[in-house]
This record gives C-alpha cells, sequence and structure tokens, in this order.
C-alpha cells in the first residue's frame, strides 16, 4: 500500500474537521482531510429525494446572534428560514398543548403551564448550583419538584416536561445524564434551519481542501516526532493529527490509538455516550393540524414516546411534521419498520386530531444508532462525570495529537457550533498561535 506524508492529518470531513483544514490550509499548512463517507459532512447530512431537501443530522442554528456557524452560512449565501423551536422552548413562538386525555389546552391553561415551566426551571438551577456530585438530572428534577410544594398532577406535568426535554436535548432519558448535563439551555436570537440543505456548509467549508473520502481509518500511531495513521487505501504521516470522529467510534475497537491516550484525556473520553436518538419526517398532502404554529405537544402517559410534533410546511411550502425517536423510545423502536413506526406515530396523532388523520406519503426516517461511523446522533456527559470533561477531551497529547467534534466544546456541545469552535480551538492548538474565527470565511492570516 502506498505511503503519504504532510504537515496535518485531519481525520473526520464534518464540520469539526473541515474548520480545522480550512484554518491550517490559509496558514500555509499542507493538510489532508481522511473520510470514511463516500460524502462530506458527517452527522450534517442533507438527502435530496423526491423533490425534497431534507437534513437527516444537524438541522438547526441554535441562536443566530454572534454565531460563527450564522456568519460562515451567511457567507456561503445560504438561505435561512427562522424557526425557533429546536431548544425545545415551552412558549415565544406559537405551541398547541393537548392534555393527557387528547383535550386541547385552552389559553389560559396554556398560559399557566408555561409560568410554570419558566419558574420550575429558575428552581432547578438553584438545585443544581448546589447539588451533590454524582446526582442525576432526574435527581435534580425531584428534589426541585420537592421543593415548590405543588400538588401531584402539577408535578406530573413538570416533571414529564423536564424528561422529555432531557430526551430531545440530549437523546437519553433524564435519569443517565449528570445533572450538569443541560445547563446551558438559553438561546441568544432566534434558530434558524435550511431549505436548500444544511450540507451546503460543509460544502463550502470543504472548498480547495485535499479531502479523501471513502478512507476509513482504523489505527493512529503517535510520538512526540510525529503520527502515523493506516486507513484501508495506505498508511500517511504528518508532524500532527486531529481527531474528529464521534465518541462512540473512539471508543470502539474499530478505531485504535497507540499508545493509549493519556489518564486525563483517556477518563474523560469514558464520561461520554453516544445518545439514542433518531429524526422521523412526514409529509403529507394537505395539513390536518392547527395553522400558525411551530409546535403542538401531548402531555401524560400517551405522550411518552410520540410527544412533540413541528411543522415544517414553511421550510419548502409543502405540509410536513417532523417528530423524534428519543431515549428509550428510540431504543424501542430501532428494530421496527418505517411502516410500524408510521403506525405507531399515526396512532398518536388521531388521539388528539381525530380518526380522519391520513397516513402520510412520505417518511424519512435516521438510523444514527445503527452507523458504524456514528454510533448515534451526539454525545451526552453520563452522571458522575463534570462538565470539565469537554476541555479534557481537547488536550493536546504529545504536542501532536488533537482530540476535536461536539464533544469537546463545554458551552454548548452536541451542535454546530461545538463542532466548529471545537475545530477552531484544535488549529490553533496546532499552530501554538490564535486565529480569528474569521479568518474561515475572510481568509485572514496570523503571518
Amino acid at each position: 500500500m502506498s505511503s503519504e506524508h504532510t504537515n496535518v492529518l485531519v481525520i473526520g470531513a464534518g464540520v469539526a474537521g473541515l474548520t480545522s483544514a480550512r484554518l491550517l490550509t490559509q496558514q500555509g499548512r499542507s493538510v489532508i482531510v481522511l473520510e470514511a463517507r463516500d460524502r462530506l459532512g458527517g452527522r450534517l447530512h442533507s438527502e435530496r429525494k423526491d423533490g425534497f431537501v431534507t437534513d437527516l443530522g444537524a438541522s438547526w442554528i441554535h441562536g443566530i446572534d454572534d454565531s460563527p456557524v450564522e456568519q460562515m452560512c451567511s457567507f456561503l449565501n445560504m438561505p435561512m428560514v427562522e424557526f425557533t423551536m429546536g431548544s425545545f422552548q415551552p412558549d415565544g413562538r406559537p405551541v398547541v398543548y393537548f392534555d393527557p386525555e387528547g383535550k386541547r389546552l385552552t389559553p389560559e391553561q396554556t398560559k399557566s403551564f408555561t409560568k410554570d415551566i419558566h419558574d420550575f426551571d429558575v428552581a432547578l438551577a438553584e438545585v443544581i448550583s448546589t447539588i451533590a456530585p454524582g446526582s442525576s438530572y432526574a435527581d435534580a428534577v425531584e428534589i426541585a419538584l420537592w421543593q415548590t410544594g405543588w400538588e401531584s398532577t402539577r408535578c406530573d406535568r413538570i416533571r414529564e416536561y423536564m424528561q422529555h426535554r432531557t430526551e430531545e436535548q440530549d437523546g437519553a432519558h433524564f435519569t443517565l445524564i449528570d445533572a450538569h448535563g443541560l445547563d446551558n439551555e438559553e438561546v441568544d436570537g432566534d434558530e434558524v434551519i435550511f431549505p436548500n440543505g444544511y450540507d451546503q456548509l460543509t460544502t463550502g467549508l470543504a472548498e480547495g481542501l485535499d479531502v479523501r473520502l471513502e478512507h476509513t481509518v482504523s489505527h493512529v500511531s503517535w510520538s512526540n516526532s510525529g503520527v502515523t495513521v493506516k486507513t484501508d487505501k495506505g498508511t500517511f504521516t504528518a508532524e500532527q493529527v486531529i481527531i474528529t470522529v464521534p465518541v462512540g467510534v473512539l471508543q470502539s475497537e474499530d478505531f485504535t490509538i497507540e499508545p493509549q491516550l493519556p489518564e486525563t484525556v483517556g477518563n474523560a473520553l469514558d464520561s461520554f455516550r453516544m445518545n439514542d436518538f433518531e429524526k422521523i419526517i412526514l409529509r403529507y398532502d394537505q395539513k390536518f393540524w392547527d395553522d400558525a404554529i411551530y409546535a403542538f405537544r401531548r402531555q401524560g402517559k400517551a405522550g411518552d414516546w410520540w410527544h412533540s410534533w413541528y411543522d415544517l410546511t414553511n421550510l419548502h411550502g409543502s405540509p410536513a411534521l417532523l417528530t423524534f425517536a428519543a431515549g428509550p423510545c428510540a431504543i424501542e423502536t430501532r428494530h421496527l419498520s418505517d411502516e410500524e413506526v408510521v403506525d405507531l406515530v399515526t396512532q398518536a396523532l388521531r388521539e388528539i386530531y381525530g380518526d380522519t388523520v391520513p397516513l402520510p406519503h412520505t417518511v424519512h426516517r435516521t438510523a444514527w444508532k445503527e452507523d458504524p461511523l456514528a454510533r448515534g446522533a451526539y454525545s451526552y456527559l453520563t452522571v458522575g462525570a463534570d462538565t470539565e470533561e469537554h476541555d479534557n477531551l481537547a488536550t493536546p497529547v504529545g504536542g501532536v495529537l488533537h482530540i476535536a467534534g461536539e464533544a469537546t466544546w463545554r458551552d454548548d456541545p452536541a451542535t454546530v457550533t461545538a463542532a466548529m469552535m471545537s475545530g477552531h480551538r484544535a488549529a490553533e492548538n496546532v499552530l501554538q498561535d490564535s486565529i480569528p474565527i474569521g479568518a474561515l470565511w475572510s481568509g485572514q492570516k496570523t503571518s
């Protein structure tokens, strides 16, 4: 097999890897990006089928104010549509709620319920700030509920809301996530989605780069003098390597790092798990749900699995709903057929909108957990782990090996912003110099 040398190897052509490669190339480094898939983007993937563009992976910019992702997307002239719901907000945009019996809440009832959520969030933040180490998010919720003194039904509604929010934000049941795992929930500015596909971002980031698709990395050897990377297409050597594969791949036997990672980095890696989180997009000939809403949600036991639906009609002018199989729902439905899942979702919709709810004419359903190159949609921090593990995972190793990706950014992990910022930090660590993030779209050189 062939052997090739470069200054820096980047493993993974997602947002983190392409950000690093673009910045380093601008600074005069020779860079090769190795990507196992036959496409760019990693867990950012836009499907074009039957006249629709569907983002099967990342969909949102969660707050466009001072967002480097928004600035890069604007530089690339990517159309954006405002859709401020990706952070599981209770209000701020029109949301319809249905009670456990499937009856629509009145405006007064909705106002009372959402006020409870906002009041509870304040109490919950206070509990989290003092809770004992090793506590789960569910533990924090129960303590805060006890402190409210509210009656049981009122507590039930808030508990299930917090469980569902956790499942949609982290893709895991709230008993599995550390109490500090959802500390960073605020959104600065509107949220937006992309009618022409989020993958325009990775296409733009990759322009002019040396990206080798269908190069599956199996082994990384490092020493203070450099790195050797083995792929199914040959061996590559470099002074430094940036690894941006998902933590689930890093934890697998399919990806070996030798010598093993130092304790600080290795322990950090052990603190994360890949989640269970899948999208289901349903397309219809006509709407049967309320006009002028962003989402509708179901309370009670009937909403354990299918509790939230998001109206994507404005994205392309065609009636469409998005829901998620998250946490336990994703685990239990993973091996069901598309038809079986659609039947379950349709049954849930008919319980609130009536028996005339039709079957969708088109369904898009993801399977990130079963993807060996992803092993989940994104990562979450396990119970007992500290938020500093995000940073610890990015600690440079031997001056030659750097780990980047959404799991390595503390401020807003599990987002495209986290991926981009982690790639920016990795490039700075390679250069041992600061680079403005704006160099991504300005091409600015530091020297």
